[in-house]
């Protein structure tokens, strides 16, 4: 038993609040994964939806969801982050077992902008409390555990979601959702468990601009998300350079069957190798990022990861045999060290550059950012490669590259706004003291 304890303690950090955060991201994302594995077989086999249809529902949902991500994420700052974080995961358990009830394109639709936006709401909560809860040292290294643990959990959950699928009647399909919403349910429940924030446990006075606004008068916040600018721009950029997980799951795949000489049976050894990464590694490439410069090193090596995996799966055009499976495995390999670092940077920049106390309203801006950085890339990435070959591949290395270049210093105006209009509340890093 004794072994048992430090092989868990190894694996799963010694910090008790760290590794109830864990066993939740499993549980979330085991329920979340389970059903999404064999969402496209239930939306059109037993909904009855055309494969258009499953796709025009999920824009209309991202459209609207965009629209609101910015008051979803004030919301979450004026319900309480850890609030915002239970009240989320509760109406995500209860829409994820509406999908019962849905037996048309309309109901279709209002569930799942329903589901988007309650899981936008929900996220911005959940990554506020994170950034609030653990000290700025082991932040970052914390938030790690909890990604290799929901890597862990999705893959669970894709494994359980296949077995739905092969079983001989639709009956089983059926009820994912039903079991999908009690583990969401039971992760609800280990959410009340989280200890709360301080600032969280007494009501806020109102503030100067709040009871302006409540006469009528609407000033101009300094303080407000939207203001940073340079936040804005730096997330977006950030964004690019998070599309690395277009490369791993639409262009590399698509290139290696219709460019390469590798056999499609190579994807499967593809997306293990990037899942046992995923877990063993993540802890590893988020070590030592705690400030803005730490986190701007992990950005430029996942930078770097992404542009040394496109230079690697272009030549894959021209190779044959094993030398063609060797490189189209090592460029799976790098774009993983970019998905890797360029997480760890993420969560870095994002919880230093936030005002401390408009973190879920930040969040809401992040995601505003991020899906600036990345709607284009599917197609773009996909038209560059395939369609052009080396110099498209070139091409998607150099949008990399751009985006690295800008973000050092985006990211180090965005700190430089933040202190001023903060009056230095916000935590002082590296970078602001230099």
């Amino acid at each position: 038993m004794d072994l048992l304890r430090r092989l868990r303690d190894r694996l799963l950090t010694d910090d008790p609040l760290v590794r109830a955060m864990a066993y939740q991201s499993v549980l979330s994302a085991f329920g979340e994964g389970a059903f999404l594995t064999g969402s496209a077989f239930y939306f059109t086999r037993i909904v009855g939806l055309s494969a258009t249809q499953v796709g025009l529902g999920l824009t209309i949902a991202g459209v609207v969801t965009f629209a609101f991500s910015v008051p979803l994420g004030k919301l979450a700052d004026r319900v309480g982050t850890r609030r915002t974080w239970v009240l989320g995961s509760l109406l995500e358990a209860l829409l994820f077992g509406s999908w019962l009830l849905v037996g048309g394109f309309a109901g279709y639709v209002a569930v799942t902008i329903a589901l988007e936006l309650a899981q936008t709401w929900m996220r911005a909560g959940r990554n506020a409390y994170r950034f609030a809860v653990f000290p700025r040292e082991t932040r970052v290294r914390s938030l790690a555990y909890m990604r290799a643990a929901r890597n862990v959990g999705y893959t669970l959950g894709a494994a359980a979601g296949g077995l739905a699928l092969a079983a001989p009647s639709d009956g089983v399909m059926r009820s994912v959702p039903v079991v999908t919403a009690v583990l969401l349910l039971l992760n609800t429940v280990l959410v009340t468990r989280l200890p709360r924030l301080p600032a969280e446990e007494r009501a806020a006075p109102a503030t100067p601009l709040e009871a302006a606004t409540s006469r009528g008068r609407r000033p101009r916040d300094p303080r407000a998300a939207l203001r940073n600018r340079p936040f804005v721009l730096a997330t977006a950029l950030d964004g690019v350079l998070g599309t690395h997980q277009v490369l791993l799951n639409v262009v590399i795949p698509l290139w290696l069957v219709q460019e390469t000489d590798a056999p499609p049976v190579l994807l499967a050894w593809l997306f293990g190798t990037n899942t046992v990464l995923a877990v063993g590694l993540q802890v590893a490439a988020a070590r030592g990022v705690s400030d803005v410069a730490s986190s701007m090193r992990a950005e430029y090596r996942g930078a770097a990861c992404f542009v040394l995996s496109c230079l690697v799966v272009l030549v894959t055009h021209d190779t044959v045999g094993w030398v063609t499976i060797a490189l189209v495995w090592f460029g799976h390999v790098t774009v993983t060290g970019a998905e890797l670092f360029q997480s760890a940077g993420q969560w870095g920049l994002q919880a230093e550059l936030s005002d401390p106390e408009r973190r879920g309203e930040y969040q809401g801006v992040a995601g505003l950012g991020y899906t600036l950085g990345t709607v284009w890339a599917p197609a773009v990435y996909t038209f560059l490669a395939v369609r052009h070959g080396a110099v498209g591949w070139l091409v998607v290395a150099g949008i990399v590259v751009l985006a690295a270049v800008g973000l050092g210093p985006t990211a180090r105006a965005a700190e430089r706004h933040l202190m001023r209009v903060t009056g230095g509340l916000g935590e002082p890093s590296a970078t602001a003291a230099g």
